[in-house]
């Protein structure tokens, strides 16, 4: 073997020596990236802002792959949790969904039933009262005859609220008239479907006095405010402040 020749294989084993190195280079590399990084696992992202208490769907999240170790403990990882989930707050669009931003939709209990009315916007808490809040009921009634007198009434107190459905425009009848005489001026107004989980005696009062009364309102009840309204407390005359 001339010195060419040896110079050739020399350089040969070089190259084979450094692309070794380099291979082995690379595989460091990737096994720190890994030691780092570790194993992806699935979450799920906002497609779009949420406003508070709606109710989730899968329509509204996209799947993506993060490295496991970046996940918090909180992390919904299976879009079944939401199932049946309401926000608890404002979700923004391309926040990561975490399991304390949902909470279970308020549901019927045994001996209740749901039943809905419309809430005047103007007279009733309207932007102030979310599922799963407490309100008392009110209902105002005008006097039948000369004898009597203008009169509010609780009608329910502490009653759960399940659902708030959008404000939606409504013909109303105008101030002062009465269903029991003949026509009456209308005009437009704007109401708040209010879903109720009510015992069916409530939920005949809740009805009576819509169909009956000249305004109900909703009286928004403190977190652990719950206390019962005394007696003299659950009517109201004009003639009372005399």
């Amino acid at each position: 073997m001339n010195s060419r020749q040896r110079r050739g294989v020399i350089l040969l084993v070089v190259s084979i020596l450094c692309a070794l190195g380099a291979f082995a280079g690379v595989l460091a590399v990737i096994r720190d990236v890994n030691s780092k990084v570790g194993p992806e696992k699935t979450a799920y992202r906002l497609r779009q802002d949420v406003a508070p208490y709606k109710e989730l769907t899968e329509s509204q999240f996209e799947k993506i792959e993060m490295p496991e170790r970046w996940l918090s403990g909180t992390a919904v990882t299976d879009l079944r949790q939401i199932r049946g989930k309401i926000a608890v707050t404002q979700l923004e669009k391309g926040s990561l969904l975490q399991s304390d931003m949902v909470v279970a939709r308020p549901e019927l209990k045994p001996g209740q039933q749901e039943i809905a009315i419309m809430i005047d916007a103007e007279t009733g808490v309207a932007g102030k009262i979310d599922p799963g809040s407490k309100v008392n009921i009110y209902a105002t009634f005008k006097a039948e005859n000369d004898k009597q007198r203008d009169q509010s009434k609780v009608i329910v107190e502490n009653a759960q609220v399940l659902d708030v459905g959008k404000l939606t425009p409504i013909e109303e009848q105008g101030a002062g008239s009465s269903d029991r005489g003949g026509s009456a001026a209308r005009r437009q107004g704007e109401a708040v479907p209010i879903t109720f989980a009510l015992s069916a005696a409530d939920a005949q009062r809740v009805a009576y006095a819509e169909s009956f009364a000249t305004h109900v309102r909703l009286a928004l009840v403190a977190p652990g405010g719950d206390t019962a309204i005394a007696p003299g407390d659950r009517s109201y005359t004009l003639d009372e402040d005399k």
